[in-house]
């Protein structure tokens, strides 16, 4: 029941965020880039580039509240927090201060019996980093350090803006080519056949195209992990980081199937994509990562 109720609501998110730019792209008229020559290509361009980045920042945006709403986040408030919230809080912003950021994340907790957390939110400065309690109960308090750091090295390095970005690029030229593909094919049949056969085409390749899309963007995602594992053993201490790699490996086939919205999967300590679908995932393999902070610090 509860993922149903995380998934409807980032489902109804997305429909109304695909709803208002659809009304807005009509009303303005951008959506009109078939003429009677063909195509406009600088009219698609726009069309797609709208498309595609307005979705990505809107999602960003909101990537706070559906977080909340989706995981069921609690936020540990500042002023009432005692025991190991206040603890949470405290390494949070310590670990934000060394790394600049002027406004502390907003910190909080989600209940899931895996061992995971992420970060999220639309800038440096309005961010949230969320720890479940499967993570609290199972990891001792220097891996949870480790997580800490690397949660705020996300923030401090702007993976979230960065990843947003990388998606609309990608998103943009999906659609920019699914739709010159559906029109090249739709002009082999008769003129009658054309609108149904150009929609079939187009649906068919945003879908082919998107998944190769997919593949793109999961591989910035696992470079902007190292990224942040680094960030993480510079701020936290490798050894910290460094164990709680080694724990997640341990726990690794006792984590919960992936309930995240995508909005914040990228941004989780792990995740669990393995063989033919590694390419999708996007995170590195905790071996690959722990081997390569051994290397760094000199372990």
């Amino acid at each position: 029941m509860q993922f149903l109720k995380r998934f409807g609501w980032f489902f109804a998110v997305n429909i109304l965020i695909i709803a208002t730019i659809s009304i807005v792209t009509s009303v303005l008229g951008l959506n009109r880039y078939m003429t009677a020559y063909g195509i406009n290509y600088t009219a698609l361009a726009i069309y797609c580039l709208i498309w595609g980045f307005s979705g990505a920042f809107i999602s960003l945006a909101l990537s706070r509240i559906m977080a909340k709403f989706s995981m069921g986040v609690q936020l540990i408030d500042p002023q009432t927090a005692t025991g190991y919230e206040k603890e949470l809080l405290t390494s949070v912003y310590q670990y934000a201060q060394k790394a600049g950021i002027s406004t502390m994340p907003q910190v909080g907790i989600y209940d899931s019996p895996e061992m995971n957390a992420f970060a999220t939110g639309p800038t440096r400065n309005r961010s949230l980093v969320a720890v479940s309690t499967g993570l609290l109960r199972s990891m001792s308090k220097k891996e949870v350090e480790g997580v800490l750091a690397h949660e705020v090295a996300h923030i401090a390095n702007g993976d979230m803006v960065t990843m947003t970005l990388i998606q609309g690029v990608v998103n943009a030229f999906v659609m920019f080519i699914a739709r010159i593909i559906g029109f090249a094919v739709s002009q082999s049949v008769k003129e009658e056949n054309r609108p149904l056969v150009n929609m079939v085409v187009v649906l068919v390749c945003d879908i082919l195209l998107g998944i190769l899309g997919s593949v793109a963007v999961a591989w910035f995602s696992r470079l902007r992990e190292f990224r942040a594992d680094a960030g993480a053993a510079q701020m936290g201490g490798s050894a910290n980081m460094i164990a709680a790699l080694e724990r997640l490996n341990r726990g690794y086939d006792s984590m919960e199937a992936d309930s995240a919205p995508q909005s914040v999967a990228a941004f989780r300590i792990s995740n669990k994509r393995g063989g033919l679908l590694a390419a999708f995932s996007t995170h590195p393999p905790l071996e690959e990562r722990i081997a390569r902070l051994k290397s760094q610090s000199g372990f």
